[in-house]
């Protein structure tokens, strides 16, 4: 996972890459989920506020609902994932992230994302 990834409390993450934020869950996440089987995202053009939830994860375990970490609107979403849902739990697979956002969060949204080096000892 990208060491400058800002984290939730609930195992979210997110990343600017040029213009746009990468929303993904964390590693942590993918490792207490199991074996990941289904999953479903937003369509593009959706907006969703902070701790809004955006998309259900279901492994053998349980399924959970993902909530967004800044507000935005879906700008791409990773079919990939939508097509596999197995492939988190590939170590390999270096496409994670669900989708990308655009967004005019203020620091305000920002100010209670964790650092990923405060988030990994948080979890540990």
């Amino acid at each position: 996972m990208n060491e400058n990834a800002l984290c939730t409390k609930t195992h979210e993450y997110v990343l600017e890459q040029g213009g746009k934020y990468e929303i993904g869950i964390t590693d942590y996440a993918i490792e207490q989920l199991g074996d990941i089987v289904f999953i479903e995202l937003p369509e593009v053009g959706s907006e969703f506020t902070k701790n809004e939830a955006f998309a259900t994860i279901e492994s053998v375990k349980a399924a959970s609902e993902i909530y967004m970490p800044i507000s935005g609107k879906i700008a791409e979403i990773n079919e990939q994932l939508v097509n596999s849902p197995e492939l988190l739990n590939d170590e390999n697979y270096e496409e994670k992230w669900l989708v990308k956002i655009v967004s005019a969060a203020d620091q305000v949204e920002f100010a209670d994302l964790l650092d990923y080096s405060d988030y990994k000892e948080e979890v540990e």
